[in-house]
């Protein structure tokens, strides 16, 4: 038996999100049939967390047990050939068998990008929320420096959380610019329940006025979830690496 893990690139705009749903096209689902075919088993693809419908990744971690005689190096092209043009297999290593894309992550990063023009795009109108209101980027970039920390993070959290604990460490959050849209970096521990997409559009609050920099504090001690900004749209949201 080996246990096989994967990087993956997806766009997740025609599906469910990744966790595998009866009647729903789900990028868990769809990568087992993957699986399958090329390996002849029906295998339990771990991913390292559940990104909802509409949601993006550039660096997906997902590890299956297979008793398969496919050389590791070799998982990447045959998947591939395999796969809808929306999912990429990027890398495949051999891990230990005890080893979890969930349990044994150690920080996730995720970015938001905001298209903030005043027309919207065509393009792009499934990768970036279209903001075309005036923002105030300094501030914007202050308020991310309150996020970094150990905390409670139940006012950034939607209900159907299924976890008990909502402390979460945040090592980095910062805002920069990527091909004329803001990008938001939050890399952390751990995400609670549309986690990056609230703390993305707190951020937003700011650039706007509605809140100030200082007032993150008071929001995350608070954890009342109606006093920071709102869940922006899932398309705008990226995975972007997983460390172990």
């Amino acid at each position: 038996m080996r246990n096989i893990l994967l990087t993956i690139e997806y766009d997740g705009t025609n599906y469910f999100g990744w966790q595998k749903q009866p009647n729903k096209k789900t990028i868990q689902g769809v990568m087992e049939e993957a699986i399958k075919k090329i390996t002849g088993e029906d295998v339990n693809l771990v991913g390292s967390g559940r990104t909802d419908a509409g949601v993006h990744a550039l660096g997906q971690k997902a590890n299956f047990k297979t008793e398969s005689k496919i050389p590791t190096e070799k998982f990447p092209l045959a998947l591939n050939s395999v796969l809808p043009n929306d999912i990429s297999i990027k890398d495949a290593a051999e891990v230990s068998l005890d080893f979890s894309a969930r349990y044994s992550a150690k920080q996730k990063t995720y970015k938001y990008l905001i298209y903030n023009h005043k027309t919207r795009p065509a393009i792009l109108r499934n990768y970036v929320y279209h903001f075309p209101y005036k923002l105030d980027i300094a501030s914007m970039q202050k308020s991310c420096e309150y996020f970094i920390g150990e905390y409670d993070f139940s006012s950034f959290c939607s209900s159907g959380s299924e976890t008990n604990s909502k402390v979460r460490r945040i090592f980095d959050c910062y805002l920069t610019f990527e091909n004329g849209c803001i990008a938001i970096y939050i890399t952390a521990n751990g995400f609670l329940y549309n986690m990056a997409r609230i703390i993305a559009g707190t951020i937003l609050d700011v650039g706007v006025g509605r809140i100030k920099p200082t007032d993150i504090p008071l929001i995350i001690e608070s954890k009342d979830r109606t006093k920071a900004g709102k869940t922006l749209p899932p398309w705008g949201l990226y995975l972007v690496d997983v460390v172990y």
